[in-house]
């Protein structure tokens, strides 16, 4: 949950896009059978490939390739959709290991653009590897899934107070369905995860790589755990950083995300009390929130940012959420002050003509994961659960908007949860402490379900995606890349304090 976010994005603004997040939810066995092919069909499946590789536009010297897929793999010889990937060639060819394929997570964000971002990864994992992005199909430039975006942007905010805001989400979620099918064809209703694990195994065939290794971050670490799964052979190495649990049922989705994003926003607190950078250091910023959440709730809360528009509670704990991502906590601390205290800048709004955006969170999710409330009473009674373990945050924004974003949708997952079967080869799994977006107990339970091939890294820290956010992380993953040495167990890396926006 569910990104990879740019380092040092300043907060702008209060509403936090969440669909292009998780941030950040009954599986047939995984045996081909099992999908409904009979054996027989199975032996006449389309060959792989090939992939058709050129120079990229945005880099001539990273290759972008393109290869057609079948849109359901139960129907292997039926119609088509077309997988965009880049390759990254290892900088020193004589020294390459092999391939490694990556993603950054969503689930909705580009693998293709970390493919070409030449500076994630550190030098000596670009030296040794072709780092390969395939766009999931839906996402990016495979396929994408397309919505129109005023009607994606009229998503109601989900701290529903009566069963007649409930029952309009639900009726909101089937329009929105129906439209983002209706521009996006047959790939909408086959977006799952499994269906990426199949196109990835096909992407190996046809690179002809014997065997690959798998950086995943956020999401991208489900594609892992299912990969391994499914092609236990074909896996050199495999690191999970920021882990989704996919054994989570409603509550614990809910109920760990919530403590998780809660944490965060005391660690927020803790750090302004300390830092004499906090532009509130002195002042009681848990007071300040309240204030904040109470004139929110009243319409009478405006977005410094934008005096012309008003900020809503959800849209403040969605601000919130996005500030501790990195964190972005003296940019916050900055928006709390402007917010309280305002002195707002004039800003115009201009009108908008229709337009028409990727989407596929609620797509791949609601494919992904079974999470029933139990009609609005059983939601309202998870909401005040929330707001239990979570007082200020009141829950998750991006476990919530999943969800919501579930509601009145008939048909049922096909990927639903359950634990992953135990490893047989090393895993390397690594979570901050402080993650808001990936609750550092799901990492706990997803290396104690891999068994002992997989080993726990600990970053004491805060954010989300923990290669980037410390030295001692990324040595340590780049140590278990390149020649498979696993940290021991019980490893931890220190906290790395955050630098304000535009600090080296």
């Amino acid at each position: 949950m569910w990104v990879l976010r740019a380092i040092g994005r300043p907060v702008t603004a209060a509403i936090l896009t969440l669909t292009t997040l998780l941030g950040y939810a009954p599986r047939p066995a995984l045996a081909d059978r099992s999908l409904g092919v009979p054996p027989r069909v199975l032996r006449h499946e389309a060959v792989p490939g090939p992939i058709n590789w050129k120079p990229c536009p945005e880099d001539d010297q990273v290759q972008c390739g393109t290869m057609r897929v079948p849109v359901d793999w139960s129907v292997p010889l039926g119609p088509q959709i077309e997988l965009q990937m880049a390759r990254n060639p290892a900088g020193e060819p004589a020294a390459r290991i092999g391939t490694l394929i990556v993603n950054p997570g969503g689930p909705g964000v580009s693998a293709v653009n970390l493919a070409l971002d030449h500076e994630f990864f550190n030098p000596e994992v670009r030296r040794r590897f072709d780092i390969v992005g395939i766009d999931p199909r839906g996402v990016g430039r495979s396929t994408p899934i397309l919505c129109n975006q005023d009607l994606v942007d009229a998503k109601p905010p989900p701290l529903f107070t009566s069963e007649a805001e409930f029952r309009k989400a639900e009726e909101y979620n089937r329009r929105l369905a129906a439209d983002c099918s209706a521009r996006s064809g047959p790939v909408y209703d086959h977006a799952d995860t499994v269906s990426v694990v199949r196109d990835m195994e096909a992407v190996r065939i046809a690179l002809g790589a014997a065997e690959i290794s798998f950086y995943g971050a956020s999401y991208g670490t489900l594609i892992g755990q299912l990969y391994a799964e499914r092609h236990p052979d074909r896996v050199r190495a495999l690191v999970l950083d920021s882990v989704m649990d996919h054994s989570a049922g409603v509550d614990a989705f809910l109920g760990q995300t919530a403590e998780a994003v809660q944490a965060a926003f005391d660690q927020f607190v803790a750090w302004c009390a300390r830092d004499e950078k906090c532009v509130l250091r002195g002042r009681d910023v848990r007071a300040i929130w309240a204030a904040l959440m109470t004139r929110a709730a009243a319409g009478e809360l405006i977005d410094p940012y934008d005096p012309t528009s008003r900020i809503r509670p959800w849209d403040l704990i969605s601000a919130a959420f996005s500030a501790f991502y990195d964190p972005q906590w003296y940019s916050f601390a900055h928006y709390l002050k402007e917010a309280h205290d305002p002195a707002p800048l004039a800003r115009s709004a201009a009108p908008r003509l229709e337009e028409i955006t990727p989407h596929s969170f609620p797509a791949v999710i609601c494919q992904d994961w079974a999470l029933p409330v139990n009609g609005f009473t059983g939601y309202r009674d998870r909401l005040r659960a929330l707001a239990g373990k979570a007082p200020q945050m009141q829950a998750s924004p991006l476990a919530l908007t999943a969800v919501s974003g579930c509601l009145g949708r008939t048909a049922a997952p096909v990927n639903p949860q359950r634990p992953i079967p135990p490893a047989r080869g090393p895993v390397l799994v690594v979570n901050a402490r402080y993650d808001p977006a990936t609750a550092y107990p799901w990492a706990q339970q997803v290396a104690r379900q891999l068994g002992p091939a997989a080993r726990l890294l600990t970053y004491q820290g805060w954010g989300h995606v923990a290669y980037s956010h410390s030295e001692c992380v990324s040595a340590a993953v780049d140590r278990y890349l390149t020649d498979l040495t696993l940290p021991a167990g019980g490893a931890t890396c220190p906290a790395v304090e955050p630098k304000p926006f535009g600090v080296g």
